[in-house]
């Protein structure tokens, strides 16, 4: 190669390399524009910097990671508009992409967890619960997730127990805040559906409170979901499983009257 050639060729890689550092440097700068703008909960102007980031720098995993955060911050809990929806889904891909870094631990169950919790928000329970048993594999020991996978049973179960009662109109208390026993073929035909969810959110739930004695959420989750398994049993299981339910009512409500209770999951 003659020397002009390869002076001409060091040029050019000399100034890539400025280039590539001076967007990193830009990349570092909208990243701490963006922090700011978040702590002071201006959402959407961090949102916008982060943006910047990403697109100077496509490895800053902070950038990324915040941008996600920011996205779930804008998403108003329970809102069924087409924005918040889009919001939702905009907020699981991002984290999506963080995860698609091999982020560090905390940011991995980080990333599943508020993956997880917009698609308990969407109402996709399938895909929530996926990702619940996801951060299982990651974080074994922690009652969280175990808690999440009880909750989203219980979800399913509840819906799909409404609807035959509304069709029955079998949905009117006792005195005892019981609900009537479903009659057999309706009880058959929802033990199909919901035994199996009932079961696995139960060994979910009771694995949660081993791990979190105290947690209030848990007890007040496994009283729920015996009283879903009620309505899948009959005779002397069926009254086991709302003895069951009223005892977590009850151990649910001493923690909450203890001053070192946790109410949380």
């Amino acid at each position: 190669m003659k020397r002009y050639q390869l002076a001409a060729l060091c040029a050019v890689m000399v100034a890539a390399l400025i280039s590539s550092g001076c967007s990193k440097l830009k990349a570092r700068d909208q990243l701490n524009k963006g922090v700011g703008a978040y702590r002071n909960a201006q959402f959407q102007a961090a949102i916008e910097h982060f943006r910047q980031a990403i697109a100077l720098d496509p490895t800053l995993l902070n950038a990324k990671l915040y941008l996600a955060t920011a996205y779930s911050q804008q998403y108003v809990q329970g809102g069924q508009s087409d924005e918040n929806i889009k919001i939702a889904k905009q907020t699981i891909s991002a984290f999506q992409e963080v995860l698609d870094m091999n982020p560090p631990r905390d940011a991995e169950t980080t990333s599943l967890a508020n993956i997880g919790q917009m698609y308990y928000n969407l109402q996709d329970f399938d895909k929530a619960k996926e990702y619940q048993r996801k951060r299982l594999e990651v974080e074994p020991n922690n009652p969280e997730p175990y808690y999440w996978v009880g909750v989203i049973n219980w979800g399913i179960c509840y819906k799909n127990d409404g609807e035959m009662r509304n069709d029955l109109k079998l949905n009117i208390p006792n005195a005892n805040g019981d609900l009537p026993p479903l009659p057999e073929k309706a009880r058959v035909q929802l033990a199909e559906k919901n035994s199996k969810l009932v079961d696995e959110g139960l060994d979910a739930l009771q694995k949660a409170i081993q791990m979190n004695p105290n947690s209030f959420d848990t007890m007040s989750y496994l009283n729920l979901l015996y009283r879903q398994k009620a309505d899948v049993d009959k005779g002397e299981e069926r009254d086991a499983d709302l003895k069951a339910a009223a005892d977590w009512t009850q151990k649910a409500l001493n923690v909450r009257k203890q001053p070192t209770g946790t109410a949380g999951s």
